[in-house]
């Protein structure tokens, strides 16, 4: 099975802090990729700025260097990297003094091409860029602009970062990019939800006893120290990444798939979650933060060995999440992430209820309820887990067995970077997988009590070893319900 690319319009694609870790690692290799693809239709440009003082053809060097390092060996094609760097450019600026912005407004000149910026570069500089951008003109027209979490620390900076943008774009040219959302796989989970009558009469309270989120992560700081131990795992990864996955598994069914349809609904979501805060949070969270041990294979330092000094940041949070309303009311969302944790793997587990009454003697064996799981990364796919007879004579023995789709298996093609899409997607200005103001505010109203709960009630961090599925209260806090962690696909 092959899929269908449809090109997109000419594009002038400009990315601000064009020589940082994103554009080299993200970025570049997925515009790339959609060039390999046949997505581009000419002319399409792509600008690299920054504080650098690099020459265009500098700047193609560095690109040339970012994909064969970052794209497959058996995926890169000479003749179009060449035509590839072909089409970059670059330009020095300064956000802060605005220099460089009148030579970006030249060599844009007078395209009526799509034009897209995207802001790589830390958030304090979100209002800085917006408001050059509008000085020079160059928010005329019908252009986007991309901006990367995190949209804030707390709802008070969102809405100042918000209110920087907003003031220069209009709502629907500003995308806010969560690249959890262009996985194939979290787009699955709305297909296999909407399109399929076997599901949604299931996907209530009636017959789903409780949710898992997990997303585990084997790395420690890496290259993200500044702003990891300022953020911590609460931040970095619920606030934005889980609570979108939440949204997704739980909202009601849109009219349709228009952007704010699909938004309307997750945002409903994010406003029925129960709220945390005070004496709740200890008995509904746990904070934890990696020791020295093992992962990958090798000893690891502890997270404060990495970083050098004490800190009170989790690495990890678990949660016992509810949402308020009458088609979730009495089913818990259990979600848990950290870093250093035993396997590298995302996936939502929906745990239905189990039969009520056993029609089968003993000697059959125990029912075990059936189970959903959709595992975002690694080896993207879903499985269905069900009873069925256990082959051969000698009576009635039953066995729990997955009914398994493998992506990588069943689909012939290249599976694209989540990055590839949702670039493609703000070329087309769909902004269905990007996420609107009065949703990333509406998030931050739930995560600030959770926040303030544990500064106030001095909620300290529990140490767990690196390589182990974090600390033990975040097993208690599900076996206490009678459940368990679901074990990985």
């Amino acid at each position: 099975m092959t899929s269908q690319i449809i090109p997109v319009d000419p594009f002038d694609f400009i990315i601000f802090g064009g020589t940082g870790d994103l554009a080299e690692r993200k970025l570049l290799p997925a515009l790339y990729q959609r060039q390999m693809a046949g997505q581009f239709s000419e002319p399409t440009r792509i600008i690299g700025a920054s504080r650098s003082a690099l020459s265009d053809d500098e700047y193609r060097d560095f690109a040339r260097k970012a994909i064969i390092e970052h794209v497959k060996a058996e995926e890169i094609d000479e003749g179009e990297l060449d035509r590839f760097v072909a089409r970059l450019s670059y330009v020095p600026v300064d956000a802060k003094t605005g220099d460089g912005f009148e030579t970006l407004k030249e060599m844009v000149g007078d395209s009526t091409a799509i034009r897209a910026f995207y802001l790589a570069v830390a958030p304090g500089l979100f209002g800085d860029i917006a408001s050059n951008l509008a000085k020079h003109g160059l928010n005329e027209g019908d252009p986007r602009i991309v901006v990367e979490k995190p949209i804030g620390r707390d709802l008070a900076s969102a809405r100042e970062l918000n209110d920087a943008i907003g003031c220069v774009f209009d709502e629907h040219q500003i995308f806010r990019i969560d690249h959890y959302l262009g996985k194939e796989t979290v787009q699955n989970l709305m297909a296999l939800r909407f399109a399929n009558a076997l599901y949604e009469p299931l996907w209530n309270s009636a017959h789903i006893d409780h949710v898992q989120i997990t997303v585990a992560e084997t790395v420690g700081l890496e290259d993200r120290v500044s702003y990891y131990d300022k953020a911590g795992a609460l931040r970095d990864m619920v606030q934005n990444h889980m609570l979108q996955l939440l949204c997704l598994m739980a909202m009601e069914p849109p009219s349709s798939m228009d952007a704010d349809a699909v938004r309307d609904e997750k945002l409903k979501i994010l406003r029925s979650l129960k709220r945390i805060n005070g004496n709740e949070a200890p008995k509904l969270t746990v904070r934890g933060q990696y020791k020295a041990g093992a992962s990958a294979g090798g000893a690891v330092k502890g997270y404060a060995e990495e970083l050098g000094k004490d800190s009170d940041t989790e690495t990890f949070v678990a949660i016992k999440a509810e949402i308020a309303n009458w088609r979730w009311a009495g089913v818990p969302f259990y979600l848990r992430t950290g870093k250093r944790l035993a396997e590298r793997v995302s996936e939502i587990c929906i745990q239905f209820k189990p039969v009520p009454h056993s029609i089968f003697d003993e000697s059959a064996g125990v029912i075990t309820a059936n189970q959903l799981v959709i595992r975002l990364q690694p080896d993207e796919g879903v499985k269905q887990w069900i009873m069925i007879k256990d082959p051969g004579p000698g009576g009635m023995r039953l066995r729990q067995i997955p009914l398994d789709m493998s992506f990588a298996d069943t689909f012939e093609v290249r599976n694209p970077d989540a990055y590839e899409r949702l670039i493609m997607d703000v070329v087309r200005g769909n902004q269905t997988l990007f996420m609107r103001r009065d949703e990333v505010e509406a998030a931050w109203q739930w995560i600030d009590p959770i926040q303030a709960s544990w500064a106030e009630n001095r909620h300290t961090v529990q140490g767990y070893t690196a390589g182990t599925w974090g600390p033990s209260s975040s097993i208690a806090l599900i076996e206490r319900d009678g459940r368990t962690w679901h074990e990985s696909m």
